[in-house]
């Protein structure tokens, strides 16, 4: 029998989830659960490393917690927890903290590029990449999916776990692998087709469409888009046609047609209208489930903290033995039942 690959993911409970995050990652994770075991981890202690409103956090990490199940997140196949309902976390973090050099978490660009915008940078800030790899590390995970702007933070947990193996000297440590996803379903911004379809723009009216837009905004948004002064639709490399492409391959991912079928379907097209219209559509239509799905489970409180608690129980049951072994390790002497 072979064992599959196990894939750690974690996902910040900020809102503003928007079609370019679901199509390039959410979808990936759920196409994945029967392939490979799947630990998905809303990481709620990242995300206060900046200021949070209390009220706000708890919110957004329940609303996180039921998008993912909405968009497919299986919790029979895919532990799904929140970071802090598992203490291994940042037990493991202050554990890795004391054998990580301080100079290489300073040369972190993303630190470098947020402290430099701040007036006074908390520890967290500079200390978030060694939670990272506790994340990471305490679930012995082969594969890390993340963007290139996490790229240098799975380079430096593997620096982590390798100094800790040679400290301690023995291969306790596996390496994880960062898995960039495959340039596919790359959407850009519907108010500037240049630029990437973000997370932090995505309150700007009209640059994305985010999961739980009611259909007439997502409309607006569509009927708004960039475009050029063309007719012409199809893909295109051209730059002047970024937005009609953009347009042509948000459809495609929607829909799953090759190109081809794509351009067949706008074939009679009257114009760019007519393709803003018909692309809103599919993806009003596309979203109208996975919308209902959310409303139930937050409808639901109860329901979901019991997912949430089995995936934290199942989560601690593979991180915390690990955390134990850490312990051992590093010398430290471990608690004993007084029953």
């Amino acid at each position: 029998m072979t064992t599959k690959r196990r894939v750690f993911s974690g996902i910040q409970p900020s809102g503003n989830i928007h079609l370019g995050n679901y199509l390039g990652a959410v979808k990936h994770w759920v196409d994945g659960q029967d392939e490979k075991e799947n630990f998905i981890c809303v990481v709620d202690l990242h995300s206060i490393t900046v200021p949070q409103d209390p009220v706000e956090l708890r919110f957004q990490t329940r609303a996180l917690a039921a998008m993912l199940l909405a968009a497919g997140i299986d919790p029979d196949k895919t532990t799904l927890f929140v970071q802090s309902h598992v203490t291994a976390h940042a037990e493991g973090c202050w554990l890795l903290n004391c054998v990580t050099p301080l100079g290489w978490l300073q040369r972190m660009t993303q630190f470098k590029d947020k402290s430099a915008k701040q007036e006074s940078v908390g520890v967290g800030l500079l200390d978030y990449p060694v939670l990272q790899a506790a994340d990471i590390l305490l679930y012995d995970a082969h594969e890390v999916p993340v963007g290139e702007d996490q790229k240098q933070h799975i380079e430096l947990t593997r620096d982590i776990a390798q100094r800790f193996n040679h400290l301690y000297e023995e291969p306790f440590f596996r390496l994880p692998e960062a898995k960039i996803p495959k340039s596919g379903a790359r959407l850009m911004g519907l108010d500037d087709p240049t630029v990437k379809m973000s997370k932090s723009l995505a309150h700007t009216r009209g640059h994305a469409v985010r999961l739980l837009d009611e259909p007439k905004e997502i409309l607006r948004s569509f009927k708004k888009a960039v475009t050029d002064s063309g007719r012409e639709i199809r893909f295109s490399d051209n730059p002047e046609k970024a937005g009609v492409n953009n347009l042509l391959g948000i459809y495609k991912a929607v829909t799953g047609k090759p190109n081809d079928e794509v351009e067949t379907d706008f074939a009679n097209a009257r114009g760019y209208g007519d393709l803003k219209v018909g692309v809103a559509e599919v993806v009003i239509d596309f979203l109208a489930p996975l919308q209902a799905r959310y409303k139930a489970l937050m409808d639901d409180p109860a329901e979901l903290d019991r997912i949430l608690a089995i995936g934290a129980e199942q989560a601690a049951a593979v991180s915390m033995p690990k955390l134990r072994q850490m312990k051992e390790i590093m010398g430290l002497v471990l608690p004993v039942s007084s029953n």
